[in-house]
Order: C-alpha cells, then structure tokens, then sequence
C-alpha cells in the first residue's frame, strides 16, 4: 500500500474526499491541528506588504528582547 500527501484548493475538498471515502481500503487522515486559517493567513500577508522599514528591528534586538521577557 502507498501513502499520499496531496494539496488541493478548498473548493474541490468536499468533492475530493466524497471520491476517495467509496474506495475499498483507503483511510483519510485529515491533519488540521497544524492548518492555519485563511483569514490568519491574509492577515499576515497585509502586514508584511503594510510593513515599513523603520518597523523592523535587527535579530539580535529581537532575541535579546525575548530572552529578558521569558528567561
């Protein structure tokens, strides 16, 4: 038996799986404990494009910031 990892657009999803649930055998694992939702995704998509330059901070001050907040 093979295993199979597939992407597919959320307007095909239901018609997807409705084909595969009739075949003899095959078991759907269906992983969304780690799917991040679209308006999340959207969301950070608009920050990164909004982002200025003078918004960024170097690494090694974001690092040390979060070591005093959390160590």
């Amino acid at each position: 038996m093979r295993q199979l990892t597939v992407t597919i657009p959320d307007d095909f999803y239901e018609t997807f799986i409705s084909f595969f649930k009739h075949i003899p055998d095959v078991s759907i694992d269906e992983n969304v404990e780690n799917e991040i939702p679209l308006w999340q995704q959207e969301m950070v998509l608009d920050r990164i494009k909004n982002a200025k330059p003078e918004d960024y901070i170097p690494l090694d001050d974001a690092l040390k910031e979060l070591d005093k907040k959390w160590l």
